[in-house]
C-alpha cells in the first residue's frame, strides 16, 4: 500500500488498535504483539497496553518468521495459540471468545472461523502443531499437514474475511456500517502481528 496500513485510522482509532482490543477484550491472558519494525508511533499505540511486544528483525521476511519470533515469546504452559493479523481490524471479540470456548471442548482442533462459506482470520491451532513452525514451516504447511484436526467455525462475523491489502480495502472498510460485523454465536495465548507483503494463504 506504500504506507504502515496498521497506522491507518478506522473509526477513530489506528487499524492496528482494533485487532488489539478485540483479543483484550475477549479476554486473552498471554498476548504477543509482534512488529515488523521499530516504528516509534506503533511502539507508542501497543506500549501502553498490557501485552508483550517483539521484534521481527529479519528483512524481507515473510508471516512465518514472524510467527517463529512470536511463539518463542509466549508463554509454553499454553495449550492453544490464537493467531491474529492487524489486517483483519473488524473481527469481533465475540468470535474469539467462540474459538476460545470451542478450544477448551476441542483441544486437538484447528478452528478455522468461516462466514457465508468463506474461511478467514483468526485461527486457533493447538500450540503442540506448531512444533512445525520452528523447522520452517509455514502457518498453511501446518493446516495443511493435518487435515483431519481441522474444524471450520461458522460465524455471522464479516469481520473474519476482511483485510486491508490495498486502499480499496481500506476505503470499503471506512464505508463499512457498524451493523455489517456481527459478532460469531459465545484462555489460551494470542500473537498478533504485522502481516508482510508475502500473504500465507490457508488452503
Amino acid at each position: 500500500m506504500g504506507q504502515l496500513k496498521q497506522l491507518l485510522p478506522l473509526k477513530g482509532k489506528p487499524i492496528i488498535r482494533h485487532s488489539l482490543d478485540a483479543l483484550l477484550s475477549a479476554g486473552l491472558d498471554d498476548i504477543v504483539v509482534v512488529l515488523g519494525e521499530r516504528n516509534p508511533d506503533l511502539i507508542n499505540i501497543v506500549g501502553g497496553l498490557p501485552v508483550r511486544v517483539v521484534f521481527n528483525t529479519v528483512p524481507g521476511s515473510d508471516m512465518a518468521e514472524s510467527l517463529r519470533t512470536g511463539l518463542r515469546s509466549v508463554d509454553c504452559s499454553s495449550t492453544g495459540i490464537l493467531i491474529s493479523l492487524a489486517d483483519h481490524p473488524m473481527a469481533s471479540s465475540a468470535t474469539i471468545q467462540v474459538l476460545v470456548s470451542l478450544h477448551h471442548q476441542k483441544p486437538d482442533r484447528i478452528l478455522v472461523p468461516r462466514y457465508e462459506m468463506r474461511k478467514g482470520h483468526p485461527v486457533l491451532l493447538p500450540s503442540i502443531l506448531l512444533k512445525d513452525i520452528h523447522k520452517g514451516g509455514t502457518l498453511r504447511d501446518v493446516i495443511g499437514k493435518y487435515p483431519e484436526r481441522i474444524r471450520p467455525v461458522e460465524v455471522e462475523d464479516r469481520g473474519v474475511v476482511l483485510d486491508i491489502d490495498t486502499m480499496e480495502d481500506y476505503e470499503n472498510l471506512l464505508n463499512l456500517a457498524p451493523h455489517e460485523s456481527k459478532p460469531g454465536p459465545a484462555r489460551p495465548s494470542g500473537l498478533s502481528f504485522q502481516r508482510s507483503a508475502r500473504k500465507d494463504i490457508l488452503p
